[in-house]
C-alpha cells in the first residue's frame, strides 16, 4: 500500500500543468500495490473547491477519493505525530500524514516534500524529484 500526500492528489485531480500527467502515469504503473489516503488528505484537498464554490471540482475529488483505500486516524496516530513534531520539528499536517502512513504500515509514502523524506526512515519518496519522474 502506498500513502499519497495531499499535494499529489491535488496535482492529480486538478491536472496540474507540470505534474498532473506524471502522477497519473505513476499511479497507473503501481496500481497493483494499491493506494491509500487519510481523512486529512480529503480535508486538505477539499479546501480549495469549497472556498471557491466549485461544485464540479468537489465532485471530481470525491470520485478520485473513492478509488483509494481510506485509512483511519485514531488516537495513536495523533500521539505518534506529536512525537514526530517534538523530535523533528515537522508541521502538524506533515507529522499526521507520516504518522498515519507508518501506523498503517504502508510500504511507501509518496510526496514532493523533501522534509518528510529525512524523517521517515526510508518510507517517504519524493516522486517528483529530478531523475525520478
Amino acid at each position: 500500500m502506498i500513502y499519497l500526500d495531499s499535494c499529489l492528489v491535488i496535482y492529480l485531480v486538478e491536472q496540474h500543468a507540470r505534474w498532473g500527467e506524471t502522477i497519473a502515469r505513476l499511479v497507473e504503473q503501481e496500481a497493483t500495490l494499491g493506494f491509500a489516503i487519510s481523512p486529512l488528505v480529503k480535508c486538505e484537498c477539499l479546501v480549495g473547491p469549497l472556498k471557491s464554490g466549485n461544485a464540479i471540482l468537489q465532485q471530481d475529488y470525491l470520485e478520485v477519493f473513492s478509488e483509494f483505500a481510506l485509512l483511519d486516524m485514531s488516537e495513536p496516530i495523533y500521539l505518534h505525530a506529536a512525537e514526530l513534531r517534538a523530535h523533528f520539528g515537522l508541521k502538524l499536517p506533515d507529522a499526521l500524514h507520516l504518522a498515519c502512513a507508518q501506523h498503517h504500515r504502508c510500504e511507501e509514502m509518496w510526496t514532493n516534500d523533501d522534509r518528510l523524506i529525512r524523517f521517515s526512515a526510508g518510507m517517504a519518496r519524493n516522486i517528483l524529484a529530478p531523475g525520478i519522474c
